[in-house]
């Protein structure tokens, strides 16, 4: 049984039909990424998954219980944690006193217990330099860093990641890669929704491509990129 299975999932904003029939599954210790235009539904699917957004259909199966009507916080406590497209840290605390919030919030831990994960975290993540340094004063490496970490701090088994390395220069993919894979070494269930397509390849086992709302193809990452049709949707290339 896969660790996370997402059946004939449905998704509508009135008459805009967001995802449509969707069926995805996660094995254990399994990284899987999704690309597809903007638009496709990529970050709708996350928020379904995680219980930000209730679905209109479908069954979602995690670890073998049925949590298509679990709270969002539910499933954050039962190990299904998410990075955000664009980070929004809490400005205002340390880098720190973030983790400690995702670690209470997530993982429920005692606060020796909290501290010593939310440390060994920041070692993990390359953040250890800046754990006293206000969030709000971070370059945007490091507050990209500071959403895996503060995922990472509610000690998921899924880790669902939005986009995680947009807008960073060619040596910060390269930096992230490096994290995400050493993450990835521990056994980590992934999910990677990413449009720089190359830090994909370097990361997950299996790729899907969305195209408004539907699957478009599922498999082996490079048969997937070198697919005539997922080229034509997703890159315009002319399949003459």
């Amino acid at each position: 049984m896969p660790l996370l299975d997402v059946e004939n999932l449905g998704k509508s904003f009135g008459s805009l039909q967001v995802i449509n029939s969707f069926f995805l599954h996660l094995e254990e210790g399994e990284a899987l990424g999704i690309i597809g235009p903007n638009g496709a539904g990529k970050s709708t699917l996350f928020n379904l998954i995680t219980g930000t957004l209730g679905s209109d259909r479908g069954v979602i199966t995690y670890d073998g219980r049925d949590i298509t009507k679990a709270s969002a916080f539910d499933r954050c406590r039962a190990g299904i944690s998410r990075s955000y497209q664009i980070p929004h840290p809490f400005g205002g605390m340390t880098v720190f006193e973030n983790l400690l919030v995702g670690a209470a919030f997530g993982g429920g831990d005692g606060e020796a217990e909290s501290t010593d994960h939310c440390a060994a975290i920041l070692e993990r993540t390359g953040l250890a330099p800046k754990a006293n340094a206000l969030a709000g004063s971070l370059t945007l490496l490091e507050r990209k860093r500071l959403e895996l970490a503060r995922a990472l701090a509610t000690k998921p088994r899924v880790l669902l990641l939005d986009e995680i390395a947009g807008g960073l220069t060619e040596p910060e993919v390269i930096e992230l890669v490096a994290t995400i894979n050493g993450i990835r070494a521990e056994n980590m269930s992934i999910i990677w929704i990413e449009h720089i397509v190359h830090a994909l390849l370097s990361v997950v086992d299996r790729l899907i491509v969305i195209n408004f709302g539907e699957k478009l193809d599922d498999g082996d990452p490079e048969a997937v990129i070198n697919s005539p049709e997922v080229q034509k949707v997703y890159m315009g290339i002319s399949v003459e």
